[in-house]
Parts: structure tokens; sequence; C-alpha cells
């Protein structure tokens, strides 16, 4: 048996600028009723679905010329699993993660899947109303629905008001529109173990005690609010992306310090789309899989290396679920030393003399270096460390205080920078700020607005103003427009921010195909270790002291270059032997002490 599950997206519906044809063409409208306009205020007149009298003809949505109407059928069965909804033809949950004490559960899955919806619910910010809108069940109801699984327990103990909640939220930019003063201060205020200041040290944040909220960075205002979460004295702690805007070096330094916090019968949620992070933090984890932005389902737990490489295969056996139709698998790294075969056949676009930048204070150095056609190279380095100069430096938008980069022949360069503003683009609707990039970017049957518009799900943005987006919305039409321009060289700056792992390996996917077939080249600033190694040939790393110099050294093969980096970091990798992606090994385990002994911190098997 299948249950209809009707979705509008209120965002996208303009029904009168398409008299209603959702409704003239409903073939039981005139009679069942199933779909109508309501009277109330907070739809403003849009069109309703009724579930019960919808027959999933799929007419409407066929009718709909802006893509607004989804009709979904689900297993009935699903239907006694539903934990929350919206509203009306809105957004569904199904099943929640299960919190362990004194372990932390991890949690993954695509962007408006429910990840976010789940964590509130567990931190008692949102009671769930078991699937309808206009119910507000009390909690015995609530807990029965739960009988005879952990989550009974865990409801009993929320509603009581026995567990104490600490939830680190996933949005650490908003944090200063709302709360007033000094580092010191804000974690004082929150100190109520009295171990905020260890928590500062740990995070270097004691160099920033005085400093004014207004004037910190995203990775510094991030790190306050894991110091602030850590401080409470809760039961559960939940860090929802915990590794966002933080380089490699901070993330791991925030996981140790996580993990170091899980003892007793404390529990710990998750979510993360930094595999490696969440590989490395996770005792267990959930898979959150559906329908963005129309339904959510919560996975059974699994082992949290057999859980990522069932999300990475696309395939989960407990659920009999497949998820995409191919798997992900990773390229080997190539060898120390290893040159990349018949490269220089394919020709140079760019190459640069040693240089040195000064910006103000701060002195960037680069040995000389050159890119080959179809060639992408990864920049790895930490927060401050010249990353986003050297690029700029590339791009021709700073001038070299000594040296020179040239060019065999004109070069064209297209540039994605690393914050992105609504001020970037024209003021238009999203699918003419596509159409000035690349005509061919939104005609259906082309491969660029199957494999990059599509799969970031552009094409429901198709008449929203591109400056009225939310940010991750933002990025992803600043990627598509960067990667829709035809050019000889790309420069990539951070494209992972805002974005799910299903869109980051979409992304690195597309920046692979696009080089080899256009015959370009691309530089990729990325903190994601796992998304540089999936999509780089080379590696350039930049080290030194952040804020007031920088060295970048040669392009190098990926082992190279990454054993430099994580020698630096003091960070071992292994390879998953399975899926072929790079997992962090335990500080101190078997793995961790061999491989530093041989001096392969980025050792593969």
């Amino acid at each position: 048996m299948k249950v209809r599950l009707a979705v509008i997206d209120y965002e996208t519906c303009k029904p009168r600028k398409c008299s209603y044809e959702c409704i003239n063409v409903c073939p039981v409208n005139k009679t069942g009723k199933a779909i109508a306009i309501e009277a109330r205020p907070e739809l403003k007149g849009q069109p309703v679905i009724y579930e019960d009298a919808c027959i999933g003809c799929a007419l409407c949505v066929k009718a709909c010329p802006f893509d607004a109407v989804f009709i979904v059928n689900l297993p009935t069965e699903l239907e006694e699993d539903a934990v929350h909804r919206y509203g009306m033809n809105s957004f569904k949950l199904y099943r929640l993660p299960v919190p362990k004490p004194g372990q932390i559960v991890g949690i993954i899955g695509r962007n408006g899947t429910g990840k976010t919806t789940a964590i509130r619910i567990l931190a008692g910010e949102l009671k769930p109303n078991l699937g309808d809108p206009g119910a507000e069940p009390d909690w015995s109801e609530v807990i029965r629905r739960f009988r005879g699984s952990e989550l009974q327990t865990y409801f009993q103990k929320l509603s009581s008001k026995s567990l104490k909640p600490a939830h680190k939220i996933q949005y650490v930019d908003l944090v200063p529109r709302y709360v007033k003063g000094t580092v010191g201060s804000l974690l004082s205020r929150a100190d109520e173990r009295g171990v905020a200041k260890d928590l500062a040290g740990e995070l270097g944040l004691d160099k920033l005690w005085d400093r004014d909220i207004r004037y910190l960075s995203g990775g510094e205002l991030q790190k306050l609010l894991i110091a602030a979460t850590l401080s409470k004295e809760a039961d559960i702690y939940i860090f929802d992306e915990p590794s966002s805007y933080l380089d490699v070096r901070e993330r791991m330094r925030v996981a140790r310090l996580i993990r170091s916090e899980v003892k007793g019968n404390r529990y710990f949620l998750v979510v993360e789309h930094d595999l490696a992070v969440l590989d490395y933090l996770s005792d267990i984890v959930h898979i959150i899989y559906g329908d963005p932005g129309v339904y959510g389902i919560v996975s059974k737990p699994y082992g949290v290396r057999t859980g990522i490489n069932a999300f990475l295969d696309g395939y989960l056996p407990a659920e009999n679920m497949r998820l995409r139709k191919e798997a992900i698998i990773f390229r080997k790294a190539y060898e120390a030393g290893e040159a990349i075969e018949g490269r220089e056949s394919r020709g140079r676009y760019l190459a640069w003399t040693g240089l040195e930048v000064a910006m103000g204070d701060f002195t960037l150095t680069v040995e000389e270096g050159e890119v080959w056609s179809g060639e992408v190279i990864g920049i790895v380095g930490p927060n401050g460390i010249g990353k986003t100069t050297l690029i700029r430096t590339i791009a021709g938008q700073v001038k070299p205080r000594r040296g020179v980069v040239y060019t065999e022949g004109e070069v064209s360069i297209s540039y994605k920078p690393q914050y992105i503003s609504p001020e970037m683009f024209p003021d238009a609707a999203v699918g003419d700020v596509l159409r000035m990039a690349n005509p061919e970017a939104v005609v259906p049957g082309s491969w660029l607005y199957q494999e990059l518009v599509k799969k970031m799900r552009l094409d429901r943005l198709w008449d929203r103003s591109a400056r009225k987006l939310s940010g991750g919305e933002m990025q992803k039409l600043a990627i598509a427009v960067a990667l829709s321009r035809e050019a000889d060289v790309y420069l990539l700056d951070e494209p992972s921010a805002y974005l799910d792992v299903e869109e980051r390996l979409g992304v690195a996917r597309i920046i692979r195909r696009l080089t080899e077939t256009r015959g370009a080249a691309a530089f990729v600033v990325e903190h994601d270790v796992m998304l540089q190694d999936f999509i780089s040939d080379r590696l350039i790393v930049v080290l030194g002291e952040p804020g007031f110099r920088g060295h970048a050294y040669r392009p190098m093969s990926l082992r190279e270059g990454m054993n430099i980096f994580l020698r630096e970091l003091g960070v071992t990798f292994r390879r998953d032997k399975q899926s072929g992606r790079p997992r962090v090994n335990k500080e101190g385990s078997y793995l961790d002490r061999m491989q530093k002994s041989r001096d392969q911190y980025y050792y593969v098997e």
C-alpha cells in the first residue's frame, strides 16, 4: 500500500501568474476537492492539496510552470513512524536518531532532509506533532508513540526536565545580531562547569578574550560557540556542523576537544558534512535520506565505517534502500614523485616564477610552479595563511612585489571568491543569471544543466531573485556561474561551504569533468581533506604564521603534499579498503604510531 504525500513549495508557487492551473486540471477537484484555495492567512491565498482526496495522478505537478508541486508515494507503514510535519503540504520527517549515553551519534544527510529538525526535537526545542500539523499532542502521547524503544526513556527524561540540553546552532554568523559583548564576558556567562578559560585556551580563544564578538571571523565565532556549549552543565550536547568556517588544523582540534568531553552518561549528537571529521568523532551514525524539502527518513543506526561506506555506496542494506544510482569511489593517490603521465603533451596554461606578495603586514612567498591542461591543483593550509591571496595573484587581482605569473597565449579565468554577497549577482532571476554565464546551462537536455544545475537543485529556484537567496543557495549559484563560464583556468575558493556531502562530491565531479573535457585547469582552495583527495591531481601546501607570513610550496603529488601538511598538524590518515576514502587515525592508535614512525602521515597501503 502507498500513501500520497503532497508538498507545495510556497516560496516558488505563484498561483496568480498561472491562473491556478494546478487546481483547474485536477480531475477530482469538482467532486473530491483534492486541490482548493484555503482562506487561511498563513497560506496567503495559495492552493492547498487535500491528501486524503488526492488520487496521485500528478496532473497538477505537470501543469505547474514553476515546479512548486510535488506528489510523492510512500509506503503506508511508514506513516506509523511520522514524527513531525511543519504544516499542510509541507515537509514531513519520519523517525529520529537514537542518542546513546557515553557515545557520539553522528548524523549525515542532504540539506533539507530534516537533520536540524531532528536535533531540535531531541534538544526539546521543538515538540513533535507526530505528523499532524494541526495537532498538539501532550508528552504522554509522544512517549506512547516511542514505547518499547530507547527513545521512550529519552523522551520521559526530556518531558520531566531531567535532561538538560546544550545546543550549538548551525548558523554561527547570526550570533552577533542577537548577542553583544566580548569573548570573555560571553564565555563567563555561559560557564556552568568552571572550564571556560581552559576550553578557550584549547581553542586559541584566550588571545581574543577581550575582543568584541562583532569583530570575530566566522571561524572564531564557531570556536566561541563550541566553547560556550561545552561550558554548560548539560546532559545532552548537540553540535550542528561544528567544522564550518574552520581549517583542517582547527577541525581536528575541535574534534579532539569534543571527543575528550565524552564521559559518563552524557549524550552527544553531531551533524557534520565533512566525512573525515564525522568518521573521527562518531561512534555510530544515522543517515537521513529522502527528497529535500519534501520528506526525510532517518535510517537505523550503523557502525561508523559501515554507515559512511553505505552512504558513499548509495545503498542502505538495513533498509534495502537505494539512495543514488552510482557509488562514489575514490581514486588512488599518486605515488610520491610520480608525474601525471602525458601532461606535457596537453600543454601548459600557467606558470610562475618565485613570487613575493605583500598585503599590509602580511607577506606571502611562493615557490615557482606551473599548471597543465586538464589538471586540478588543490590548495591547503590554515586560515589566514595566504591561500586566497595566492589565487587572487594568479587571477591577476593582486600584483606580486617580486616575480611574475605568465601564460602561453591568452588565457581566460573564471573565479569563484570565498565570500558570497548579493551584490555579486545582477538584479535578476536565478535562471537569467545562469543564462548570462552560459546559455547552455539553461538548456534541459545539456550535460551542464543535468550535471550542475539539476543536481544542485537550482532548477527549483529558477524564478527567484538571485539577490534574495539564502547563504547556501547563493553559494550554489556562485559555483554554477563560475563553472558554467567557458574558461581556460577555474579558480574556486572554498566551494564546499554550506554544501552537503552529495553536493560537494557532485561539484568535485563536474570540476574534474570540466577540466578533462574542456582541456582547462583548476585551482581549488578547500579545507575538506576528503574532497581534496577526491578532486586533486597535485597539491600546493601553504604553511607559516597566520596573519603575518605564509609560504606556498611548489605543486607536488597528492601524497607528498598531504604528508607535509599532515606532519605539520600531527594527524595521520589511512585509506578505507572498501571505498578508498581517507580516514583519520585515532590519536595514539597502532596505525597512528606506526605511520608517524615511518614519516608516512598520508599512508597508502
